[in-house]
């Protein structure tokens, strides 16, 4: 079982920085790629960046350029530095973590950005 929180999350002016954190621990072998998702009202859930074990990343094309996705594979940490954030940033971000076929989802961290 893997239990997985995010921090960092607020209120921020458009064009700030957040830096958003998340942290898997429990019982598991070894986490393979972790990703982080967000979810604005009255849409779907979309993707905004994901990194493998081995450091491998990928972005969401409207954060791509403005957002870095890194983690310690030691500590089973990730994080995602937010740069230039506008309104449309706004949404809860998840961190999920795959680990033997599955994955785990964080409770979600808000994340507002006012114009």
């Amino acid at each position: 079982q893997v239990q997985v929180v995010e921090s960092g999350g607020g209120l921020v002016q458009a064009g700030g920085s957040l830096t958003l954190s998340c942290a898997a621990s429990g019982s598991f072998a070894s986490i393979s790629a972790m990703g982080w998702y967000r979810h604005a009202p009255g849409k779907l859930r979309t993707l905004v960046a994901v990194i493998t074990s081995g450091g491998s990343t990928n972005y969401g094309g409207s954060v791509k350029d403005r957002f870095t996705i890194s983690r310690i594979n030691a500590k089973n940490t990730m994080y995602l530095k937010m740069n230039s954030l506008k309104p449309e940033d706004t949404a809860v971000y998840y961190c999920a973590a795959d680990s033997n076929s599955r994955r785990y989802w964080g409770q979600g961290t808000q994340v507002t950005v006012s114009s």
